[in-house]
């Protein structure tokens, strides 16, 4: 299927590991041009040149995301470089465990930087652009905000803010013909959920307690699939599509936990 993404120019922030590099990757496997926002140079790098062993093409920024003059510079650095921005995915961010009864107001307000404020920052400033190509915003969010998960207060509210912001801006930005959706995350093993579960004592059964709990297949959500949703969105072919938040999680959040083995 052609997706229609040849030479377009979109944004991934912490496009270099787990979920973002799948969506890196696969943006360039289909023409598109990933340009990786995050902080880790060297990451950054060796995703761009896996890109480009296989055929693809794309370009990096290092930029530390909860700065936001960083944020401000690298998207007038790309648009000084390239010209054009026709998509940004907001995906970088970290589930920092910054809990109501043990966090602070400055821990509170750091996390908030990192998970939500430069979601906002960076489409901000990529705009003017993105007004003039049409182009598509997709925000990466995670289904604490609708589940719930303790001791992630901030991280929660992050996400229930990513996903106000993607219907609000799905509204203001309809004059313009751009269009704002959201993918929601359960349980996908990508490097950060990794680590996350290897800070229990019985890391394997952990693991097989969530995945024996996801309904579909009883397993974890690939990043690949996360992926093949976000360059549909992106793309044309889901040219009416505006406003969702899609679940890409085999069921977890929605479908009735009863039915699981049953």
């Amino acid at each position: 299927m052609n997706l229609q993404l040849q030479n377009k120019v979109i944004i991934v922030t912490g496009g270099a590991k787990g979920i973002g590099e799948a969506i890196s990757t696969g943006l360039a496997a289909e023409g598109a041009i990933p340009v990786i926002f995050g902080r880790n140079a060297k990451e950054n790098e060796e995703t761009i040149e896996k890109i480009k062993s296989n055929g693809g093409n794309g370009y990096h920024y290092r930029v530390e995301l909860s700065n936001p003059v960083e944020c401000k510079e690298a998207v007038e650095s790309l648009i000084k470089d390239m010209g054009r921005i026709d998509g940004v995915v907001n995906n970088a961010g970290v589930n920092d465990g910054v809990s109501l009864e043990n966090g602070s107001y400055e821990s509170f307000m750091s996390s908030l930087y990192k998970n939500l404020i430069h979601y906002y920052l960076v489409v901000h400033h990529a705009l003017p652009e993105l007004k003039k190509s049409k182009g598509a915003i997709l925000n990466i969010t995670s289904k604490t905000a609708e589940t719930g998960q303790g001791g992630t207060s901030a991280y929660a509210a992050a996400n229930g803010g990513r996903n106000a912001l993607t219907r609000e801006w799905a509204v203001e930005l309809l004059k313009y013909q751009i269009r704002v959706n959201a993918i929601v995350v359960s349980e996908c093993f990508t490097p950060m959920y990794a680590s996350w579960i290897k800070k229990f004592s019985n890391p394997e059964e952990k693991l097989a307690a969530i995945t024996s709990k996801i309904p579909f297949q009883n397993r974890m959500t690939k990043a690949s699939e996360i992926a093949d949703m976000a360059i549909f969105l992106l793309s044309e072919k889901s040219g009416h599509t505006t406003g969702q938040l899609i679940h890409v999680d085999g069921g977890y959040v929605h479908l009735d936990r009863a039915l699981v083995n049953s």
